[in-house]
């Protein structure tokens, strides 16, 4: 009886051994196949250099030094507001085509600025018989997507006394061909504010005494597929009917003046690069 067990056990080994073998010569080709598919892949991760990439929003300059900065965040800009001087010391939006559907009216209601003092809250009075426009640094035209973003648009904190044909004519173009650079690029961000040289200011207004700017400025990027470009503007608070390209300059330029940092979220090498920048045939309308 044991070796008719034993025999047993043999021949079920046996069968055992020959399943084993069908299976192996079965899936052998399944498995180096896959096996196949997945090695470039592997070896692609490894062996694939890293781009720089643009993480969050490059919107926000840097904090400033040495200057009076009351940061207000609103629907549609962040203003960094001066309280020496009652005016921003700059003002930044992201404008996207979303933005650029026409939803409310324009309301051309100056306000004073609901979070600062009584006291302390340039209003409309300020600019009577001054012979200066209330220039909006970020424009109205560009809030027209929401009621408060429309709202907030007209407090005075984002305001600056500015030149009449200025504010109406050059200022204004540029507005425009922000827009119209959107539709094209998708997202611009943009930053703009006054300039102050070194020098005495005039100052408007009997009770707040707000600072009239000698310049203006504006700084824009786009970072469309991953190609990232920037230009700035300089405009001298006066009147004049000149060219777009009469007012170029780059980035580092007005970084220069200003003494603000713009776009420092952006990768080192990228900043440099953008910063440096002061091609408007880049910014074609084409």
């Amino acid at each position: 009886m044991a070796k008719r067990k034993s025999s047993k056990k043999q021949s079920q080994g046996v069968i055992y051994l020959i399943v084993l073998a069908c299976l192996a010569l079965i899936c052998r080709e399944p498995i180096a196949r896959a096996l196949q598919d997945k090695l470039p892949v592997i070896k692609e991760r490894i062996t694939q250099k890293a781009t720089p990439a643009i993480t969050g929003s490059p919107l926000l300059p840097a904090p400033l030094k040495n200057v009076p900065e009351q940061i207000l965040h609103r629907k549609g800009y962040t203003t960094s507001y001066n309280r020496e001087h009652k005016i921003p010391n700059w003002v930044a939006w992201e404008l996207t085509p979303e933005k650029l559907i026409e939803r409310e009216s324009r309301t051309d209601k100056f306000l004073p600025d609901p979070d600062l003092p009584e006291s302390q809250a340039v209003t409309t009075d300020d600019y009577k018989r001054s012979g200066m426009d209330r220039g909006h640094m970020c424009p109205a035209g560009d809030n027209r997507w929401h009621w408060k973003a429309m709202q907030e648009s007209f407090y005075m904190t984002n305001i600056c006394p500015q030149n009449h044909n200025l504010n109406r004519g050059d200022w204004k173009e540029l507005e425009d061909a922000c827009r119209l650079w959107t539709k094209k690029e998708g997202k611009l961000y943009i930053v703009c504010g006054p300039i102050l040289y070194r020098q005495k200011h005039r100052t408007i207004g009997r009770k707040h005494k707000v600072t009239v700017p000698e310049a203006f400025f504006k700084v824009i990027l786009s970072t469309r597929n991953g190609h990232p470009k920037a230009i700035g503007f300089i405009f001298k608070n006066l009147s004049g009917n000149h060219p777009l390209k009469n007012y170029v300059n780059s980035v580092d330029e007005v970084e220069r003046i200003t003494g603000i940092d713009f776009f420092p979220a952006l990768p080192d090498d990228v900043e440099k690069k953008v910063e440096a920048m002061q091609d408007l045939n880049l910014w074609s309308f084409r």
